[in-house]
């Protein structure tokens, strides 16, 4: 039997973290090659929780399902299940994600909205699922939403052959069966539904953005890739071995955490490991997240 998934509420907002896969220890080395051990061990509240007593960072893969207005959202869709993968830890992979999905009350066919942060492979697996052989999308009733300049990007990119597979079984099935949306966000955001807006954050990819979700005078910001684990809190200047402009990520990076600081706002970790949400504060010349775990 699935544990209840953790929930959060944002004013009359409710989320949910829906986990697929917890991420193998050397994730963190090869996607944050600046945090190394003696990094990690000058920030005690790191430990243990978002790394181990080693130093080696904490990372895992979920989405977040919520209901805004009535409207049923899911923020990202994972890695999936049966994809060939070149990252070994990502290949045909058989977990129960559609039933931790289904038991917090959104089964496939009750999704409203599909908000992409952007088109990386462990983002968009669960867009689609195996019927017979054959992709088709996972939420036959949900739109799919992404940015139109990571659309764009991505349609002019010179592909290896592992990113155009993902392509083919994750992304090209959406287009196909008319259910992608692309929306232009502007600097100042797009509010795409009542209390749901994308907000953009350049840098991992060209057309990243965070959600933001906004209930009764309370706030919630999903982080998609702009911050990938709580050590970039307290280092801004780590980034990631596959952020496309690593500059304009840390800049990025650096606007988000102080426009978070001191706010009250709940930051919700698309790749932190439990408790995976927090408020983020000033710790220094740099920040420091208070964790705020969610009810089973």
């Amino acid at each position: 039997m699935n544990e209840p998934a953790a929930t959060w509420t944002v004013g009359d907002a409710t989320v949910h973290r829906i986990d697929e896969v917890l991420l193998p220890p050397a994730t963190g080395p090869w996607l944050l090659p600046g945090a190394t051990a003696d990094v990690v061990a000058r920030r005690d509240w790191l430990r243990p929780d978002f790394a181990d007593h080693e130093g080696v960072l904490r990372l895992d893969s979920h989405s977040f399902a919520l209901v805004v207005d009535g409207l049923r959202v899911l923020v990202d869709t994972g890695i999936g299940n049966g994809k060939t993968r070149a990252n070994p830890a990502w290949q045909d992979l058989r977990t129960d994600y559609l039933e931790r999905l289904a038991a917090a009350g959104f089964a496939p066919d009750s999704v409203d909205l599909v908000i992409l942060t952007h088109l990386h492979t462990d983002h968009v697996g669960w867009n689609t699922r195996d019927a017979q052989g054959e992709w088709i999308p996972t939420f036959p009733r949900a739109r799919y939403v992404v940015s139109r300049a990571e659309w764009e990007f991505w349609a002019g990119y010179d592909m290896d052959e592992p990113r155009r597979q993902m392509f083919r079984d994750s992304v090209h099935p959406v287009e196909d069966a008319g259910l992608l949306d692309l929306v232009d966000v502007p600097a100042e955001g797009a509010e795409i539904a009542p209390g749901l807006s994308l907000l953009p954050t350049p840098g991992h990819t060209p057309g990243h953005v965070a959600v933001q979700v906004t209930s009764r005078g309370e706030t919630a910001l999903i982080t998609g890739d702009c911050v990938h684990h709580p050590v970039q809190l307290a280092e801004p200047d780590i980034g990631s071995c596959v952020d496309i402009d690593p500059e304009q990520a840390e800049a990025t990076r650096r606007s988000v955490l102080a426009a978070l600081a001191g706010t009250g706002t709940l930051v919700l970790g698309t790749h932190f490991p439990p408790p995976t949400a927090g408020r983020v504060i000033t710790d220094g010349d740099a920040y420091r997240l208070t964790p705020v775990p969610g009810r089973g």
